[in-house]
């Protein structure tokens, strides 16, 4: 959607979009009048190493990082961070809103002469005040799984979908893995048997009249967590010496439209339809 222009004494002054962002101690903040509430992102969670689908979690699989807020636009339109892993790999987030979404464009670089360990990220998208669902509302910390979705079978799919998975190292939640991702590089909970349709996945809002949902590319996999959270959880592939991998990411939060949102989402995540291919 492009920004609203307006004339004032010659000059041009762009009016500030309806989502803003904020930042602070690893949590990305949306914040928007029209929203049920500030929706929070866990951002980033964690970087991840392979072999992680039957593996300890502390011992083994994260990859520890820290970031740091190098900028932010006074109007709470656009910030830059900066991620440092502690095998030297940096990633740089340029992440901005408009009215209806958040934009990330992220850039992954190993300047050390040995292959990075990381093979994934998690932003964990907390979603428990956007479907009514929160703390403040329910102790049922599961609750917003039956207002979520993912696509399976050529159509949307309410969770719990068909064939729900419900062993793992660590229970309960529901991962499926994105086309040609081992299937032992994954989130150790309950891994679903099938690919999904689609990159996406999402939920709805508390009066029903909104949609969030959330993409990536590339992809690691889809998660439904245990802190009220929907994931799309960005793939870094484990870089080799020197390499420098572009990554895209998309947070919509739009109006109940599902079709308007499946075409908004395949005119920015081209890849996907090869991805997902039959």
């Amino acid at each position: 959607m492009r920004p609203i222009l307006f004339f004032l004494s010659g000059c041009i002054a762009t009016a500030a979009p309806k989502l803003t962002l904020s930042w602070e101690n690893n949590w990305l903040e949306i914040h928007g009048d029209h929203l049920p509430g500030s929706m929070r992102v866990h951002y980033l969670e964690a970087y991840c190493r392979a072999d992680s689908q039957t593996t300890d979690w502390g011992k083994h699989t994260v990859v520890g990082h820290q970031t740091k807020l190098v900028s932010a636009a006074k109007d709470g339109s656009k910030l830059e961070l900066l991620c440092t892993l502690k095998d030297g790999v940096t990633v740089r987030h340029l992440i901005a809103s408009s009215d209806d979404e958040v934009d990330f464009r992220l850039t992954a670089h190993n300047p050390k002469k040995k292959r990075s360990e990381a093979h994934w990220a998690q932003p964990c998208v907390r979603v428990g005040i956007f479907t009514g669902t929160g703390a403040n509302k329910t102790s049922d910390k599961y609750a917003y799984v039956k207002k979520s979705f993912i696509f399976l079978d050529g159509k949307q799919a309410m969770m719990p979908t068909r064939d729900w998975a419900m062993k793992a190292r660590y229970v309960p939640g529901q991962v499926w893995a994105a086309p040609g991702v081992p299937r032992p590089d994954v989130n150790p909970r309950p891994l679903h048997k099938d690919v999904p349709d689609n990159g996406l996945i999402g939920c709805y809002s508390v009066d029903g009249k909104m949609l969030f949902a959330t993409a990536w590319e590339p992809y690691q996999e889809l998660f439904q967590g245990v802190g009220r959270c929907l994931h799309s959880d960005f793939r870094l592939g484990g870089l080799n010496p020197g390499q420098t991998l572009e990554i895209k990411g998309k947070i919509y939060l739009v109006k109940n439209d599902l079709e308007a949102l499946l075409t908004r989402y395949r005119k920015d995540f081209p890849e996907h339809r090869k991805l997902h291919r039959p």
